[in-house]
């Protein structure tokens, strides 16, 4: 029977650091997509306040041409 993957944060990521690669990968796979989730909302909520490319790329520590990249055509 597989087991059912955690549910809160902290959970997920207990489940990282598990011997199972399984669970540890589904537990990294999950918590990759929730930081990806979070990062495109902030970086949202940055540029209707008025933060420059450069600010936000400043603030994730990645080039202003990278956060340009992989936002500029989100909505």
């Amino acid at each position: 029977m597989e087991e059912e993957p955690p549910t809160t944060v902290a959970a997920q990521a207990n489940s990282a650091s598990s011997a199972d690669p399984a669970v540890g990968l589904r537990a990294v796979v999950a918590l990759y997509r929730l930081a990806e989730t979070l990062e495109a909302l902030q970086v949202r909520n940055a540029r209707s306040k008025g933060w420059s490319w450069q600010e936000i790329a400043d603030a994730l520590g990645v080039s202003k041409q990278a956060v340009h990249k992989k936002h500029s055509g989100r909505t």
